[in-house]
């Protein structure tokens, strides 16, 4: 039989960032255990690869202030590139609840150290991105070291650092039971053969309710699609502005190679594990598109160039992270509700100091991302969804 110290259910960004985090640490013998024959055909390689500390609750920000920095070093950390580009985010706001929003996001922002983010007067905003229709535009804000990075490259970058450490990856492999004797987890059953094992981390992304369900616990995540879509090759908008969020009805966009990439957060969408894209998305977009950026009634979209991916939400929309109480040795790291790719470095330095230490101080108060937060029913709501 197989033995390893620590084995993870997903090898998307947050599974092969928690290998890397534990070989560092000293964790030789970790196992990734991935479904499919390659990485980043779940969640990871669907992502709009945006970055942000710009959020409403500490944890939130203090993940964004470890992940941040760590995507701006990334290739001089572990000699792979991230594509990091401090492009920024702005977030414009047409309404004065969203001036106030903002404030207040910025007064804790600044407080936990986030030394970047400032308040934007309408002119200011016009300046950045001129294209944009300003009649109703009263603010906004904007951090310049929020922007995007490629999703797929970090991946294969942790991946690649964590198995020169001593971590294994199987692919096309599938985690089929999880067993328990007197004292905690103590081996898995895989499609290529059982391994021995006192720790396993859920990494499962959108199918972490099932992966949790296999040590008999109850994961309140859910699956909800989110389609993106790619325009042709289009320079009327400057390609070195950022990601430009309209809080009037939460449309955003980012330059992406020679075109724009177009996302909005369609409120009638429902759970599921729905991964075609949907056509008539197209119009819904581009109507808020050309809304907010007159010039953009000329953008040309390909269908076929479209996509959706699926988000793994949470039901106050944070992480869910750390130990399950009533399994010794399985943890969690789930529920990122469109986060997963921004925290996926914080997630994984937390999941190492916890399974090695017991504590972390990447958030101050780790318990809030506990998963018996929910059984306690202290819920702490994330606002600033995307």
């Amino acid at each position: 039989m197989q033995t390893a110290e620590v084995v993870i259910i997903g090898g998307g960004i947050v599974g092969s960032s928690i290998a890397w985090h534990l070989t560092e640490a000293g964790c030789r013998t970790v196992l990734i255990v991935e479904r499919e024959s390659h990485q980043g055909k779940g969640s990871t390689g669907k992502s709009m690869g945006g970055v942000r500390a710009q959020f409403a609750t500490a944890p939130n920000i203090q993940m964004s202030l470890y992940s941040i920095p760590f995507y701006a070093n990334f290739e001089e950390r572990l000699g792979h590139p991230s594509e990091y580009r401090a492009q920024g985010y702005l977030f414009v706001a047409t309404k004065p609840a969203h001036l106030e929003y903002l404030r207040t996001n910025q007064r804790l922002q600044k407080s936990l150290g986030l030394t970047d983010v400032r308040m934007l007067a309408r002119e200011e905003i016009v300046a950045m991105v001129p294209q944009l229709r300003s009649d109703d535009i009263l603010g906004g804000s904007f951090c310049a070291t929020d922007g995007f990075v490629d999703p797929y490259s970090v991946m294969i970058g942790f991946t690649a650092r964590a198995c020169e450490q001593g971590a294994a990856l199987w692919r096309s492999t599938e985690v089929t039971a999880i067993h328990c004797d007197s004292e905690a987890i103590s081996r898995v059953e895989t499609t290529r053969g059982p391994v021995s094992t006192r720790v396993v981390v859920n990494a499962a992304g959108p199918w972490a309710a099932e992966a949790a369900a296999l040590a008999g616990v109850k994961l309140p995540v859910e699956p909800l699609r989110r389609m993106l879509i790619p325009t042709e090759p289009f320079d009327g908008v400057l390609h070195t502005i950022p990601m430009v969020v309209d809080m009037t009805n939460g449309f955003h966009f980012r330059p992406e190679g020679l075109g724009f990439l177009l996302a909005w957060n369609d409120p009638e969408e429902t759970p599921g594990y729905k991964t075609d894209f949907d056509p008539s998305f197209i119009e819904k977009v581009l109507t808020r598109a050309a809304d907010r950026v007159p010039c953009f009634e000329n953008l040309a979209v390909n269908p076929k160039r479209a996509w959706a991916g699926l988000y793994e939400m949470s039901p106050d929309h944070h992480a869910i992270l750390g130990p399950v109480p009533e399994v010794r040795g399985f943890y969690c790291a789930n529920g990122f509700s469109g986060h997963g790719v921004m925290h996926a470095p914080a997630t994984g330095k937390i999941l190492a100091d916890l399974i090695l230490r017991g504590t972390t101080k990447v958030v101050d108060n780790i318990e809030v991302l506990s998963p018996a937060r929910f059984a306690r029913g202290e819920m702490l709501h994330e606002t600033a969804v995307l």
